[in-house]
């Protein structure tokens, strides 16, 4: 197995991906598409979630396919991105043709960050027009840290944000995974600069640092405490993907099995106060071909790109944890 040559979702052929934010805000949306509609399901892990249209990616419900998937921050105010990209999929004529009309169908999940710093006093709810904007912006290409629906994320110590990456299994197929991490957990081991993720890192692309050589890392680890309230901004929501040919029930066994990355990235995850979430997506390109080594792939990939969204998050004005970066080297 290898990173994809972008190592980012996008490795997966078909897949665009877009951002927007506000940094004064300190939110924003992330919006996956594609050049067609794709097989799609989701499992969740986390006590607390925040969904729209979930529920027919159930296996056994009747939309075959959507047109997009949403990740975003802002609470169940950020349910509202997905409304900004079903008008812009409207104004390309994409959706679900039932008789004259055509509904794009898009699920989507929501992160709190909502006492992140940034300045929330807004008349007019802004995450419709984040989520067109980010619409407009998708790419094969797109920025990862601080960026989209990881603008104001945060984890137990520092700055959360925006991961991808990818993976060719050793039979041509193409994994990758797209997160917003923003855990109430930890993703680097009690007063250091090493990843829980390090085991699986491939090359540098999280610094390169390798597992943290000392003991007891289950220990309580400092959770995030915020305006002085003592309530978190929790959960991480995350989309894998495939280019092998997946039905939904197939789809779903990828979600599951990703979860299995989050657990290896972030420490403690799946917690009453997350919202944990994974879609698992299908593009179909290819024939199926071990859907137990796609799996492995998913969650391999999912625990690189929580890294690398805590990796790449940068600092900016107003903050209230410090960045990866911002740690002293000891």
């Amino acid at each position: 197995m290898r990173p994809g040559p972008r190592n980012l979702i996008t490795d997966v052929a078909g897949l665009r991906v877009g951002n927007a934010q506000d940094h004064k805000l300190k939110s924003g949306a992330t919006v996956l598409t594609a050049d067609a509609p794709f097989t799609a399901s989701v499992h969740v892990m986390g006590g607390a979630p925040g969904t729209r249209e979930t529920d027919l990616l159930a296996p056994d419900k009747s939309v075959a396919s959507v047109d997009a998937l949403v990740l975003s921050g802002g609470s169940a105010f950020g349910l509202e991105a997905c409304t900004g990209v079903v008008d812009g999929l409207r104004a390309m004529g994409r959706g679900f043709a039932v008789g004259s009309a055509i509904v794009p169908i898009v699920p989507g999940a929501i992160l709190f960050d909502l006492i992140n710093g940034g300045v929330k006093d807004w008349s007019t709810n802004p995450y419709p027009a984040l989520g067109r904007r980010a619409l407009d912006t998708a790419s094969d290409t797109f920025e990862i840290g601080t960026a989209g629906a990881g603008t104001g994320a945060t984890t137990a110590t520092l700055k959360g944000g925006l991961g991808s990456s990818s993976l060719v299994l050793d039979n041509g197929i193409t994994v990758g995974a797209l997160v917003a991490a923003n855990p109430f957990g930890a993703v680097t081991t009690p007063g250091s600069r090493h990843f829980f993720a390090a085991p699986y890192e491939m090359g540098n692309e999280f610094a390169g640092l390798g597992p943290d050589p000392t003991k007891g890392h289950g220990l309580p680890v400092r959770t995030k405490v915020l305006h002085g309230t003592g309530a978190g901004a929790n959960t991480t929501i995350a989309i894998v993907a495939t280019d092998a040919a997946l039905d939904k029930a197939q789809c779903q066994r990828m979600a599951i099995a990703a979860h299995d990355g989050m657990a290896r990235a972030i420490v403690p995850s799946h917690t009453p106060m997350d919202g944990d979430l994974v879609f698992a997506l299908s593009t179909g390109g290819k024939a199926l071909a071990d859907l137990d080594m796609i799996g492995h792939g998913a969650a391999l990939c999912l625990t690189r790109a929580i890294a690398r969204a805590v990796y790449a998050a940068t600092p900016q004005p107003g903050d209230l944890l410090p960045s990866w970066h911002d740690l002293p080297i000891s």
